[in-house]
């Protein structure tokens, strides 16, 4: 059996988004930015607490007070394949396991005394991809891939703390990503060679309001914009495309790939001097940037059908402060997995299906300008089946961090 469009279209789309799935959690969207944030499993945008709130709730700019934040993480995803449901199939780990994340966040009065702040947030991700060795898929068929991707966002910002009770925030969003992949599938015939890379610079705004109800319960809400990258652009020779025993032509072929908007709403409630819970909930509009794609050039434009839905982010924060100096927290986030068994298939290198977080962390305060912390996030395994093949696709996570803090 020859591949058919549908198989390039599979092809192409396994391909193309890998990379950007090896930093999933909520999709490919990161569950917090910085050890603060993932120590309260992403529940954070009522509760901020360090200077990488730009990046999730603007506003919270003027309520961390002047401040800077340094942080790393150490992400380690377990991804695989397995075509054993086929006669003489295997199974394919990939060799890719630890990405680091590196994070950073400022704030300040913008004078003496002033209710404006100015800051930002910035995180990055390098080396994103996976690995797949030469790995047989049926008697006498074998299937590779690989692929890597480096992502970063600068997201500078003003916020005001209009009254004792009322802060607002905005910020503009700079993006860059660079993604390189390469496949080959010998039942299908099909070679899909974008090894050269090809990046993009995108664009985005957040905005963000925190209001305190009463000393004890205050509501938070960010919006952050789709993020509009311009096409990624592959200049590929004859032959780098090859489906159905046929070469497709050299030239440029392009892929526009955007980040979706998204929303989140939240509450924090002091209980007492010790005790803070958090929670959130958040929408990201993916069946707007990931449900049907394409990559277009010289040999036509080819349809990829990623399928995915819009998820819906639920997450769950607790802190204890044990004394002065220490602070324990813990986290949890769900969202479902953003496409089910029946796109399995069409996203066999796209495992971002990872569905519950928890996490945990500590802060320890040095001085009156020092501070330390670290989180530890563990995520079990999830496996969908394609409905039509049988192959499965897997994704279970860990990761941990540190952050340094300096108060001003």
């Amino acid at each position: 059996m020859k591949p058919t469009c549908n198989s390039l279209r599979i092809a192409v789309l396994a391909s193309a988004f890998v990379s950007i799935s090896a930093h999933a959690t909520n999709g490919y969207q990161l569950i917090g930015i910085g050890s603060y944030q993932k120590s309260l499993g992403g529940a954070v945008t009522a509760n901020p607490g360090s200077a990488m709130t730009a990046v999730s709730n603007p506003a919270g700019m003027a309520r961390v007070g002047a401040r800077a934040d340094f942080s790393m993480e150490a992400f380690m995803p377990d991804r695989s394949v397995d075509f054993t449901a086929a006669p003489g199939g295997d199974v394919a780990d990939s060799a890719v396991d630890i990405y680091g994340v590196p994070a950073i966040g400022w704030t300040a009065p913008t004078s003496e005394g002033s209710e404006v702040y100015f800051g930002g947030g910035m995180y990055g991700t390098s080396g994103m991809g996976v690995d797949y060795a030469p790995t047989t898929t049926m008697t006498g068929q074998d299937w590779d891939g690989y692929s890597n991707v480096s992502f970063w966002q600068m997201a500078p910002g003003f916020a005001w703390n209009v009254n004792e009770r009322y802060s607002v925030g905005v910020t503009l969003n700079l993006d860059y990503q660079s993604v390189a992949f390469k496949q080959r599938d010998s039942y299908r015939d099909i070679n899909f060679d974008l090894a050269r890379g090809a990046s993009g610079f995108g664009l985005g705004f957040g905005v963000g309001l925190l209001y305190d109800v009463n000393d004890q319960l205050t509501v938070g809400f960010n919006y952050k914009s789709k993020q509009h990258f311009s096409p990624m652009e592959y200049q590929l020779a004859e032959g780098d495309i090859r489906s159905n025993g046929n070469d497709f032509a050299a030239g440029t072929y392009k892929l526009d790939l955007d980040f979706p908007q998204q929303a989140a709403v939240g509450l924090a409630y002091q209980a007492n001097d010790s005790l803070t819970v958090s929670a959130d909930l958040k929408w990201i509009n993916w069946s707007d940037t990931m449900d049907k794609l394409s990559v277009t050039g010289p040999g036509g434009s080819f349809p990829m059908d990623p399928g995915w839905d819009d998820q819906t982010v639920y997450a769950l924060g607790v802190a204890y402060g044990l004394s002065e100096r220490v602070t324990l927290r813990a986290g949890y986030n769900y969202a479902e997995s953003p496409f089910g068994d029946s796109q399995a298939g069409q996203n066999l290198l796209l495992p971002a299906i990872v569905e519950t977080h928890y996490t945990v962390g500590m802060n320890v305060l040095l001085n009156n300008h020092w501070e330390l912390a670290w989180h530890y996030m563990e995520v079990p395994e999830k496996t969908l089946t394609d409905s039509t093949s049988g192959a499965k696709i897997s994704l279970a996570e860990q990761s941990f961090g540190f952050n340094i803090g300096y108060r001003f």
